[in-house]
């Protein structure tokens, strides 16, 4: 590969592995990446297959020729997530305009920011050969049931039955409580920032985003554990783990909002067990099972 003057790159943002610079000559983003940064052909290789790099904001998937004094977002250790499912038997219900899926925990419902092929809708689409379009989200940690559309109509059509509320999401959780019964009706104000932890506080604050839920059911599941059933009334990201853990009854493996013990590998005891929309003329009503296994 060629050799060109090594740019000055900006320490923004290294501690995610994170790296800006402008090329100061023009050459393959290969050899670009090559000489500014240093990383290996299976390293470019790989950052390229998982669209984590970015040119002028723009994401880039192949290699190419980029003419000098272009902002390069390199993010150089993009964050990797476990594809070995059948994705095609977690399709629980096909129609012309929208899929169900019964998401896998410790996989992103969408591309992200550094990987734009290890996640649900994206390995979905390719096992059906067939474009798809996201229409809610589900945490990485969090099973259960999504919808992905097929038409942008339906994601127009879905998203406006969110917003008037006529769409009903419940969840079932094992948290880790043993007393004192949660209230029916929980609410806070969740601070608005893109960060996790999620902070949230049962008191107004002006600006923080405004969230709410019902617990439907409650029973003692074993000495230390509640099985809880939740209808999701706002759905804000990380909304119901950090409610939870803001009432001292985090979820079962949810290491980051204050569980003490481990469940499943790349999984907390979440999961979205039934899905209720408008289709048509019709209402349709989607469920998964309610119970858990502890191994």
């Amino acid at each position: 590969m060629s050799q060109i003057t090594a740019p000055l790159v900006s320490s923004q943002g290294f501690e995610y592995g994170v790296k800006h610079f402008y090329n100061q000559k023009t050459g393959l983003i290969s050899e670009i990446l090559f000489d500014s940064l240093g990383l290996a052909t299976a390293e470019i290789q790989l950052v390229l297959k998982l669209g984590a790099i970015y040119i002028n904001n723009e994401r880039q998937v192949i290699d190419r020729i980029v003419p000098e004094n272009q902002l390069f977002r390199v993010h150089s250790k993009p964050r990797r997530y476990n594809c070995g499912y059948d994705f095609k038997s977690r399709v629980i219900f096909e129609n012309s305009d929208f899929i169900i899926v019964n998401k896998a925990s410790g996989i992103p419902s969408h591309p992200s920011v550094d990987n734009i092929t290890e996640n649900s809708l994206s390995q979905t689409a390719l096992a059906l050969n067939c474009p798809l379009y996201i229409t809610h989200r589900l945490d990485t940690l969090t099973s259960g049931l999504i919808v992905y559309a097929k038409s942008s109509q339906f994601v127009k059509n879905f998203n406006l039955q969110m917003q008037n509320r006529n769409i009903d999401k419940k969840y079932v959780a094992l948290i880790e409580k043993n007393s004192q019964s949660l209230p029916s009706r929980v609410i806070h104000y969740m601070e608005p920032t893109p960060r996790a932890p999620k902070n949230v506080s049962p008191v107004f604050t002006e600006g923080w985003a405004f969230c709410e839920l019902e617990v439907l059911e409650q029973k003692k599941y074993s000495p230390d554990l509640s099985w809880i059933k939740i209808n999701l009334l706002t759905g804000r990201t990380h909304q119901i783990r950090s409610q939870l853990s803001n009432l001292g009854s985090p979820i079962l493996g949810d290491l980051m909002y204050g569980s003490r013990t481990q469940y499943l590998t790349d999984a907390i005891a979440l999961r979205a067990c039934e899905l209720e929309f408008n289709w048509g003329s019709q209402r349709m009503k989607f469920n998964l099972n309610e119970e858990f296994e502890l191994v």
